[in-house]
């Protein structure tokens, strides 16, 4: 067996802004937490693959400054384009919206984006060949799932 990708581990200046951001946004549950050095480290997973994977947070990042067409995120599928257009409305309201939802060519699909408070992107898809009820792609070069 090879690696197995289990967990991403981010340092953000503002550690209960990131948890609710999280939660709110993405569903994410606090699954652990401890002391380290005066401070806390966090654990947040999806609910029922808390053992396969987990984002981990630990206060003292830097505030990341992404132009907007840094396509560097985090995806996070979501059942329905309409769920789609939900996440993008809240997140303007929020004032954190970057992408407003749009179609793009496979394997994309529709999607937008929207910046944590780290200054994290964090993309909300739906039509993509990852997440729940997804078909798999065969291989590389062999375009779109059947």
């Amino acid at each position: 067996m090879g690696p197995t990708l289990t967990h991403i581990a981010l340092h953000v200046p503002d550690l209960d802004a990131c948890i609710a951001f999280y939660s709110d946004f993405c569903g994410l549950r606090l699954i652990h937490q401890r002391p380290a050095k005066g401070s806390r480290i966090v654990w947040m997973a999806e609910p029922g693959r808390e053992h396969a994977f987990v984002i981990v947070m630990m206060p003292g990042g830097n505030e990341r400054q992404l132009a907007t067409d840094d396509y560097s995120h985090f995806g996070f599928a979501l059942p329905s384009r309409e769920a789609v257009d939900e996440i993008a409305e809240r997140a303007r309201q929020a004032d954190c919206l970057i992408w407003p939802p749009r179609d793009d060519s496979f394997p994309a699909g529709y999607y937008c984006g929207v910046r944590d408070p780290a200054g994290n992107y964090v993309e909300f898809s739906y039509g993509q060949p990852l997440g729940p009820g997804a078909k798999p792609l065969k291989s590389a070069g062999d375009g779109p799932p059947t």
